[in-house]
């Protein structure tokens, strides 16, 4: 698949862009939240990354899970579609982007988990009310809104 992003990124440099993706927030049966340790930033983050040219949103979601988790999705339910200044971010390369997340519930899936290597360094569940505190800066606003529709 081409890298749509990757390409624009020779012709921009480290420029700002509008950058569209959707992301995955898989909860297991008891609650739980799957996040991923960022090989970028450290950080943790839920599955997700760039739409490419022709693709769907639902399609992005399911495509990024399963390369970043190994995981497929059965079912995703939107969550929501995030955007905004809070959504800037400036990768540790440089890059600079305004994301616009698509961002999906999954709680039916299947397979094993494996980190995709070179992208996430860690896989782990954790409970929704004990989240680590080093949240990927464009995630914070999409879990926090999870958080708040789900009580916690």
């Amino acid at each position: 698949m081409a890298d749509y992003i990757m390409d624009l990124r020779e012709l921009v440099g480290h420029r700002p862009l509008l950058q569209v993706g959707a992301g995955v927030i898989v909860v297991d049966g008891g609650g739980r939240v799957l996040l991923q340790r960022r090989s970028d930033n450290g950080c943790w983050d839920y599955a997700g990354g760039s739409m490419e040219l022709g693709e769907e949103a639902e399609e992005t979601a399911r495509r990024e899970l399963l390369e970043e988790t190994g995981l497929t999705a059965r079912s995703l339910e939107l969550l929501g579609v995030f955007s905004g200044r809070d959504m800037h971010y400036v990768y540790p390369n440089g890059d600079e982007v305004y994301n616009v997340d698509i961002v999906y519930i999954c709680r039916a899936y299947s397979g094993q988990l494996r980190p995709q290597e070179g992208e996430v360094d860690e896989l782990r569940f954790f409970d929704a009310d004990r989240l680590p505190e080093n949240i990927s800066p464009p995630s914070r606003r999409p879990l926090e809104h999870w958080l708040s529709k789900n009580h916690i």
